[in-house]
C-alpha cells in the first residue's frame, strides 16, 4: 500500500482527486507536489512534528492537499465542522492548541470572527481568496519548493466529537509509527475487508471534516485509487457521478439512502450503478425497510459497519449476512464485544445494555483529559462510546440507541431509534426525530418531530394519518403522544442528527405537547 508520493512516481498523471460538481481534477503528481509545498510552509513557519493545526473548509481539493501536507510532516490536524459558530470554533482551536488556522472564503464570516478569539493561533490562512487578517494559502504554498522536507514523519487527525450530546472532545489516536509511509490501521482491517485497491474509484458524498469520509479518502490515497468528492450531497447527482466515473466504492449514511429512494422511479432507473462493488454505510442504524429496498435496487453490494472515531472496535456485516440477521451491524471484526448493565455486569444473549469493546485496540485519549476518561472505560479496561444494544446467539450486534437518548416512560425503557426507523419509511416523511419530554405522571413521554417531504403536508390531517399508520406497526407503549412538523431538522451534512437542540427546545417548555399534530402557528412557519 504505497504512500501517494510513491504513486506519483509510478502513475504521475493518474487522477487522485476529482471534484464532483466542478469536475476539477488533481493528479497524483500534483497532489505530491502541493502536499510537499504545504509541508515546506509548515516548517518555514516553525511548525514541527507534534504541533497542531485547525482547518474549517467545505469540500474542496485544497482540503485533501492540506491533509496530506500535514500527514507527511508529522502535524496533528483538526478539521472543524463547517456548521460551528465563532465560540465553538474558537473553543476547539484553543483546546487542541492549534498554532495555525486555515479557513475558506465561503466560510469567512466565522473565520473573521475568530481572529481575536483563538488565543494561541499564530498564523491565519485562507483558500480561494482572502479577508483582512488572513494570508492566501495558495500564494504562500506556491512560493515553497515542491521537494519533500528533510524530516518527514507521520501526522494524524484529531477529530472532535460532533457535539450532539455536549461539549466537543478531541479524540486522539496516536500514529502507528514515525515513518510517514506506514499504512494506517484502517487499511489492514476495513481496507482489506472492502477490497480497496489501486483500481478503486471511491465516491465521497459527505463532508470531509467528518471521520469516516476523511479516513476513507486517505485510505484510498494510500491504495493509489481515485476519490470523487461531492461538494455537497444531492441524491440525483450522486447517481450521476456513479455512472459517469464508474464508481466502485462509496460510503453513506442512512439518510442519504432514504433521500435517494424517495427520488421518482424514472429518475432512479435512469442511471447505471452496476459498477458499484461496495456501498458502505455507517454512522447511524439503518431502518430495516430502507436497507431492504437498497439491496433490492443496488444488489448485494450494501455493507455496514459499526465503529467510532475513538477506534475502540469494529463490527461488519455484508448483505447476505444481513438478510439472515436483519437489523444487525454484524459480529466483531476488530476487538471483542460485551454487553454490560448499569452495575457493570455482563449480560447474556438478547438482553439490552451498554456496548463495550475489549482488546489492545481499545485505547484512545480525549485531548486534555486523562487516558481512562470517566465513563469511557470500565474497571476491566473495556471501552465504550455510550451506545446501547444487544447480541444474538451468533454473536451479531444489534444497536438500540445511544444511552442518553433512551426515554423512560412509566418505568418502561423506550428507544427512539426504533420509532424513528419506522417513521422514516413513510412516504410523506423526509426526516424524523423522536425524544422524550417531561410528563408529570409518567416522568417522560414520547415526542415525534417530522420534516415532511412537502411542507404543504404539514397539517393536522397529515399528522393524524401518520400517527394512525404508525399505530398499526409498533406497540402502543412506544407511540408518540404528539407529533410536530419542522421545516428542517438539525441534521448536518455528515448525517448526524443534532437531536440535543430539539430536546433542549422542547424540554424548556417552548412547545405544546397535547394530541397528534399539536403545534403552534409559529412552528408551522419556523
Amino acid at each position: 500500500m504505497p504512500h501517494p508520493s510513491i504513486t506519483a512516481q509510478t502513475y504521475p498523471h493518474k487522477p487522485a482527486i476529482i471534484m464532483g460538481e466542478s469536475g476539477e481534477m488533481v493528479t497524483y503528481k500534483q497532489l505530491d507536489e502541493r502536499s510537499n509545498q504545504g509541508a515546506q510552509l509548515f516548517r518555514s513557519l516553525g511548525l514541527q512534528a507534534g504541533d497542531h493545526i485547525g482547518m474549517m473548509m467545505e469540500n474542496t481539493r485544497q482540503f485533501l492537499e492540506i491533509v496530506w501536507a500535514a500527514q507527511r510532516s508529522g502535524i496533528i490536524f483538526t478539521p472543524i465542522s463547517t456548521h460551528l459558530k465563532k465560540e465553538e470554533t474558537a473553543y476547539i482551536l484553543q483546546n487542541c492548541g492549534a498554532k495555525l488556522f486555515i479557513g475558506s472564503l465561503k466560510l469567512a464570516d466565522v473565520a473573521e470572527q475568530i481572529l481575536s478569539e483563538a488565543s494561541g493561533v499564530e498564523h491565519f490562512y485562507m483558500v480561494d481568496g482572502i479577508k483582512p487578517g488572513f494570508e492566501s494559502w495558495e500564494e504562500a504554498t506556491d512560493a515553497q519548493p515542491m521537494t519533500p522536507i528533510a524530516d518527514q514523519s507521520y501526522g494524524v487527525p484529531m477529530l472532535y466529537s460532533s457535539g450532539t450530546t455536549g461539549q466537543p472532545k478531541g479524540v486522539y489516536v496516536p500514529p502507528p509509527g514515525d515513518d510517514f509511509n506506514t499504512p494506517p490501521v484502517l487499511a489492514d482491517s476495513l481496507g482489506v475487508a472492502f477490497g480497496f485497491g489501486e483500481e478503486s474509484v471511491y465516491l465521497s458524498p459527505a463532508p470531509l471534516y467528518h471521520a469516516a469520509p476523511l479516513h476513507y479518502s486517505m485510505m484510498v490515497g494510500y491504495q493509489g485509487g481515485t476519490i470523487v468528492v461531492m461538494e455537497k450531497f444531492e441524491p440525483e447527482q450522486a447517481l450521476k457521478l456513479i455512472e459517469e466515473h464508474r464508481v466502485t466504492h462509496s460510503q453513506w449514511v442512512p439518510i442519504m439512502f432514504i433521500r435517494m429512494l424517495k427520488l421518482p422511479h424514472e429518475v432512479r432507473d435512469a442511471y447505471d450503478i452496476s459498477s458499484m462493488q461496495f456501498a458502505i454505510h455507517a454512522a447511524a442504524p439503518c431502518p430495516i425497510e430502507i436497507k431492504e429496498k437498497m439491496i433490492q435496487w443496488w444488489g448485494e453490494v450494501i455493507v455496514e459497519y459499526y465503529a467510532a472515531s475513538e477506534g475502540i472496535g469494529i463490527t461488519i456485516i455484508d448483505s447476505a449476512n444481513w438478510l439472515t440477521h436483519k437489523g444487525s451491524v454484524g459480529p466483531a471484526l476488530v476487538g471483542e464485544l460485551h454487553i454490560v448493565d448499569d452495575d457493570g455486569k455482563e449480560l447474556p444473549v438478547g438482553e439490552i445494555g451498554t456496548i463495550y469493546f475489549s482488546g489492545e485496540q481499545a485505547r484512545f485519549t480525549y485531548h486534555g483529559e486523562e487516558e481512562k476518561t470517566a465513563g469511557a472505560y470500565n474497571d476491566k479496561g473495556w471501552a465504550t462510546t455510550g451506545d446501547v444494544g444487544y447480541m444474538d446467539d451468533d454473536g451479531f450486534l444489534y444497536l438500540t440507541d445511544r444511552k442518553n437518548f433512551m426515554i423512560i416512560s412509566g418505568g418502561v425503557n423506550i428507544y427512539p431509534q426504533e420509532i424513528e426507523n419506522m417513521l422514516a419509511s413513510h412516504d410523506k416523511v423526509a426526516d424524523v426525530a423522536v425524544f422524550g419530554i417531561p410528563h408529570a405522571e409518567f416522568g417522560e413521554q414520547v415526542k415525534a418531530v417530522i420534516e415532511p417531504m412537502n411542507w404543504a403536508d404539514a397539517t393536522d390531517e397529515t399528522a393524524i394519518e401518520i400517527m394512525e399508520w404508525l399505530r398499526e406497526r409498533i406497540s402502543h407503549i412506544k407511540m408518540p403522544r404528539s407529533l410536530d412538523f419542522h421545516r428542517k431538522l438539525p441534521r448536518m451534512d455528515n448525517g448526524k442528527l443534532y437531536k440535543r437542540h430539539l430536546v433542549e427546545e422542547y424540554r424548556g417548555g417552548a412547545r405544546a405537547d397535547e394530541g397528534p399534530g399539536a403545534e403552534d402557528e409559529d412552528e408551522k412557519e419556523s
